[in-house]
């Protein structure tokens, strides 16, 4: 039972910046693996990043070089710095917790409400 939170969302112009935080719930945060999923309009959800541990994350092309993930496993916090925005990254942004330390499986059970993101001019 993990209870996550995000926040940090909101309107900024594109090449702009925004870092988004996850609040998780619980114990044994570093046991799980943490991750970022998007959803715009009309689109499947798509990740965004994934971290098991400050070495081992993962990145699709599309924001590798522009976003970066980190975790505190002392604040059961996870959080996404998104550089560079571009309109295409516009979406609802969600935080997702996995059982289990390995970034090449898929998104676990647990998901945040999401934050909206909107690059625009």
């Amino acid at each position: 039972q993990v209870q996550l939170v995000e926040s940090g969302g909101g309107p900024v112009q594109p090449g702009g910046s925004l870092r988004l935080s996850c609040a998780a719930s619980g114990s044994s945060f570093s046991i799980y693996t943490m991750g970022w999923y998007r959803q715009a309009p009309g689109k499947q959800r798509e990740l965004v990043a994934a971290i098991a541990s400050e070495y081992n994350t993962r990145y699709p092309d599309s924001v590798k070089g522009r976003f970066t993930i980190s975790r505190d496993n002392a604040k059961n916090t996870v959080y996404l710095q998104m550089n560079s925005l571009k309109p295409e990254d516009t979406a609802v942004y969600y935080c997702n917790a996995r059982w289990g330390l390995a970034v090449l499986r898929g998104p676990g059970d647990y998901w945040g409400q999401g934050t909206q993101v909107t690059v625009s001019s």
